[in-house]
């Protein structure tokens, strides 16, 4: 199929049709938002959803399955926040915090420009910067209001309500 043919929405269908044909199975999922490219200007609006699973492996494996439908999809990983046609992240794996408090403290607390240049060679669970992102906090709350950070103590809710108001704006439902 020519991914690139479809729109933003189908992607994220599909993608998440695919997840749950690899034996995920699929319990909630968000509505979509649109939301500004990053960095800004770089190219068209992203598509942001998030979806909750019932997984029996490991965070890792389950990341892999990401991974898979990511390359199925056409996902080429090139550059660093470059241009993709579908990006599939695992924010949280219910209270885990991996690979250790150390190493999650070291990426939450990253230079704003070595964020841009440095990537993690492992999982990092939850996403180390999850709290400071609307696109992905708006579409969170949608399926896991009351989840609560195991590092911060904060909801979902109530870290999202730490956010400028404009950086919440920029999410729009679809």
């Amino acid at each position: 199929m020519h991914w690139r043919a479809l729109t933003p929405e189908r992607v994220v269908e599909s993608a998440i049709k695919t997840v749950a044909d690899r034996g995920v199975s699929i319990r909630k999922v968000s509505t979509y938002y649109q939301t500004p490219c990053f960095p800004a200007g770089a190219g068209p609006d992203y598509v942001n959803a998030a979806f909750s699973v019932s997984w029996s492996g490991t965070a890792q494996e389950l990341l892999s399955v990401l991974h898979e439908v990511e390359q199925e999809h056409q996902r080429m990983r090139t550059v660093r926040w470059g241009m993709r046609t579908l990006d599939l992240d695992l924010i949280a794996f219910g209270q885990q915090v991996s690979p250790s408090r150390e190493v999650f403290d070291h990426w939450r607390r990253l230079d704003p420009a070595k964020q841009q240049v440095e990537a993690p060679d492992q999982l990092i669970l939850p996403h180390p910067r999850l709290h400071e992102r609307a696109f992905v906090l708006i579409p969170l709350n949608d399926i896991a209001p009351d989840w609560t950070h195991p590092v911060l103590g904060r909801t979902v809710r109530q870290m999202l309500d730490d956010l400028p108001q404009k950086m919440l704006d920029e999410v729009v439902p679809l």
